[in-house]
Order: structure tokens, then sequence, then C-alpha cells
């Protein structure tokens, strides 16, 4: 069934302001650059399991392998914010039908896109605080001492930053949430 489109011609003032969202083509593309560079990171760091993993502890194993999901969720939060980012503020990427359309694509706007980044950005977070964690533990932390009283503080305060990452995550969803309930039609 072939579909009719129409063109709209837009004024100059308003044709020129919504061809400004073009100007972001650039930052997604150096997103992909990044993206790059973390599959570099990624094999890296696997190579470097596998060629010396017989040789490390437990817990150092499970630092390389905390390390390894780290890369892995930023470059998930990349793919959210190129993909997602494209699709909701520059152009469509007319992926209906694709066998590889992301399912969460289908109904992304700017509001489920914070949410999700939100959401991915508390992940890393728990990936980091739990490998300050074990880092601590492998450590032996005492309660007092210089450097010991530095990392007991450093860890604190990568913990109070996550619960305020958890938090900003909740409101963000809540009020996502508040906006789907005042944007539902009604029943009659």
């Amino acid at each position: 069934m072939n579909e009719i489109t129409h063109k709209v011609v837009l004024k100059p003032l308003p044709a020129l302001i919504f061809s400004s969202r073009w100007l972001q083509l650039p930052l997604y593309l150096g997103l992909i650059v990044a993206q790059i560079f973390y599959v570099f990171l990624f094999l890296k760091e696997l190579q470097h399991l596998v060629m010396e993993g017989l040789h490390f502890t437990e817990e150092e194993i499970m630092l390389l392998v905390l390390g390894l999901i780290d890369v892995v969720m930023i470059s998930n939060l990349l793919v959210m914010v190129i993909v997602g980012g494209y699709e909701t503020f520059v152009s469509r990427l007319n992926l209906t039908g694709h066998p590889d359309q992301p399912e969460w694509l289908s109904h992304v706007n700017a509001g489920v896109l914070k949410v999700k980044l939100a959401m991915a950005i508390v992940g890393i977070s728990s990936i980091h605080l739990l490998r300050t964690f074990i880092e601590a533990r492998s450590l032996g932390m005492p309660a007092s001492g210089g450097h010991e009283k530095i990392m007991a503080e450093g860890v604190m305060w990568q913990t109070i930053i996550h619960v305020i990452f958890i938090g900003s995550a909740i409101g963000i969803a809540a009020v996502e949430k508040m906006n789907d309930v005042k944007h539902e039609p009604k029943p009659h």
C-alpha cells in the first residue's frame, strides 16, 4: 500500500529553526567514535583476562569481570543515546518491521529516553560501587588511619552519590508516570 506523503513548505525562520536539529548529527557521530574506543577497551581487558586469568585471585578476576560489565553497560548507554536521541531529536530511522529493531525504540520519546538513561546511570553506578567495596575489602580497610580514612570517606561519598542517582531516577520515572497519566484519554 502506497503512502501519500505531503511535502510541507515552511517559512524561512521556522525552516531554519527546524533544520538546526541536524547540528546534533556530529555529536551522535562522535558518540559512535567513543563507542569504537569502548569496544577496543573491552577487547583489551578481555585479552588480559584470557591471557593471565589463571594467575589471578578470585577477587582480581571478579574486579576484571566487573570492569567488563561496566564497559558493556556504558556501551549500552551510548547506544541508547545515539539511537534514541537521533530518533527523538533529529530524524526517524524508519526501522519499522526491521528484524533487529530494538523493542524499546518503538515507543521512545524524550521522557522514556530520560528514564532509560537514568536507570542505566544507576546500573553503572552500582557496578562502580560494588567494585569499590570489593577493592576496599581486599585492602582490609580498617576504620581509622591515613590512607584508609581517605578510602573510607571515598566509599561513603560514592555511596551517597549512588543513593542520589537512585533518588533522581525514581523522581524522573515518577514525573514521567504522572505525565503519562495526564495524557491518557479519559473514559467516557
